[in-house]
């Protein structure tokens, strides 16, 4: 099957998932030919018994329009992660969630997908640009923050809004120009699957 990535940004109010809750969800699935496929966004309410982390809480204090606009109308995490789940079914594809950086969102997302739906359709695989531009650019992962990055990659990358659908479209530009460099990269030769002795399908 071809793969499609599901660039995905999310908002939350805490570091880690449980005792703390993700807001907002919004993945942009795009194709091989990073051509765009399809939208998904909405908002959830807090998780039962959770409570906001004071330092993430005070930031959002400081960007009440943005905190308006992750809040709207929040669905139960149940029905959001029934919603999205039935939505990633119908991209007939393998899917590799894309997001900048990929471990937070990674593990607010799989926390929430077997919590309220059971499985994931993401087989464990994520694909984190930070990790993409250490390996494209040579550079140490610290050294990976966009104003690291070249004007080619960023041209027409919107600022970070904190609306995940807006950053999440954002999330899908940057992998676009990151694949378009890799492109004009040279070639490694690499062996045939078959010749990989102990090859394991994590």
């Amino acid at each position: 099957m071809p793969e499609l990535y599901i660039c995905t940004s999310i908002e939350v109010d805490g570091p880690i998932p449980g005792p703390h809750s993700m807001l907002s969800l919004a993945s942009a699935a795009y194709d091989t030919r990073q051509q765009l496929v399809s939208l998904f966004s909405i908002n959830l309410q807090p998780l039962k018994k959770a409570q906001a982390h004071p330092d993430t809480l005070a930031h959002w204090k400081s960007m009440p329009e943005a905190w308006a606009v992750v809040t709207h109308e929040p669905e139960t995490p149940h029905r959001a992660m029934l919603e999205y789940i039935d939505w990633l079914d119908h991209l007939p594809a393998q899917k590799v969630l894309v997001a900048y950086p990929a471990a937070r969102a990674f593990a607010f997302i799989e926390y929430y997908l077997f919590k309220f739906a059971g499985r994931s359709p993401f087989h464990k695989s994520a694909l984190d640009l930070k990790s993409f531009a250490m390996a494209m650019l040579h550079r140490p992962y610290f050294q990976t923050k966009k104003r690291h990055m070249p004007d080619a990659w960023l041209f027409d990358s919107p600022p970070h809004t904190y609306v995940a659908l807006d950053d999440a479209i954002a999330v899908g530009r940057l992998l676009g120009h990151m694949l378009d460099s890799r492109a004009t990269l040279p070639r490694i030769q690499s062996l045939p699957d078959e010749n990989l002795p102990g090859l394991i399908d994590p």
